[in-house]
């Protein structure tokens, strides 16, 4: 607590002192800032750039489907060894989502063969996914 010096009315003083307060939000700003982008679900993927793309938004029952450029599969963070194994995991997966957010989100690597993008879909399909949406990164025009 601060103190009037000098004056006849020496005593406490009643204004509170925002300095420090306003310090220590500017540095949580930053750091909010910084660690934001940093937060990413998922496989880290090179993503194909695309100028016609729509937000759409995922949430905990998203079923999301990765593949690297060295064709490894991930499905959400797990790796998937064997292709065939992503088939019973999609299934799995499937009975805890509601009929109508029945959507597989892939991932794909821009430098991976059309082949391997379309192997991983039709085992989902197998697996009874009915749409397929294929996430890339918004072309910055300019």
């Amino acid at each position: 607590m601060a103190m009037k010096v000098g004056d006849s009315k020496a005593g406490p003083m009643a204004e509170i002192n925002v300095t420090p307060m306003a310090d220590i939000m500017i540095v949580l700003l930053i750091i909010f800032m910084v660690v934001t982008p940093l937060l990413q679900k998922g496989v880290d993927v090179t993503l194909p750039p695309a100028t016609n793309t729509k937000e759409r938004k995922d949430n905990d029952n998203s079923i999301v489907v990765a593949i690297r450029k060295d064709s490894s599969t991930y499905f959400g963070s797990k790796r998937v060894d064997n292709l065939s194994e992503l088939t019973s995991l999609v299934k799995q997966k499937l009975e805890d989502v509601p009929e109508d957010q029945k959507i597989l989100f892939l991932k794909a690597d821009n430098e991976l063969e059309y082949g391997e993008v379309m192997k991983v879909m039709d085992l989902c399909r197998e697996a009874g996914i009915e749409e397929v949406a294929l996430i890339a990164e918004k072309k910055v025009e300019g």
